[in-house]
């Protein structure tokens, strides 16, 4: 039983930590800051969605697959993939940063001089700025999940193993 759950309950269960954890600040979220995301979500925010999801997922079942036992350690042929993978966590930012720009842009750009806008007028052309922010910010702490799992899974799977984590293999 003690081998069952370390080589392969103890893995998945630390491999979907990272989706749960997701999942948990994605509901925490207010409901009307949601419905405000969705209703104004651009171009630039489904592709960060998409590369970051999907990222995310790849890294999930590398995740799984560093955290597997074989013999006398862990499977470590997915380590540069993954630590590849990870560092796609920094793009996040950036690609948000450069929504949040052009929304700031769409907002000063589209304003006429000569009338007065209504605060209405500037929220919505504002909204692409905060969207593509949230976008680019929730994908990046997506995908620093799952390699940091990974290191504290292997060392916890080690412990209950019998082994030193952070200790010297057999």
């Amino acid at each position: 039983m003690r081998r069952t759950l370390i080589r392969f309950f103890l893995p998945l269960a630390f491999a979907s930590l990272p989706v749960l954890a997701g999942a948990l600040i994605a509901v925490s979220l207010p409901h009307d800051a949601i419905k405000f995301y969705w209703r104004n979500l651009t171009g630039l925010d489904k592709f960060i969605l998409g590369l970051g999801l999907s990222l995310f997922a790849i890294q999930t079942l590398l995740a799984y697959s560093a955290m597997a036992w074989r013999g006398d350690g862990f499977e470590e042929r997915a380590d540069p993939w993954l630590n590849r993978l990870a560092q796609s966590s920094e793009w996040f930012p950036l690609l948000g940063l450069i929504g949040t720009v052009g929304g700031i842009m769409l907002t000063f750009g589209t304003l006429d001089a000569t009338t007065q806008p209504t605060p209405g007028d500037i929220i919505n052309r504002y909204a692409p700025a905060i969207t593509a922010t949230g976008s680019g910010l929730f994908m990046a702490l997506l995908n620093i999940l799952p390699s940091w799992m990974v290191l504290i899974g292997r060392g916890l799977i080690m412990t209950l193993g019998g082994r030193p984590a952070g200790g010297p293999r057999p």
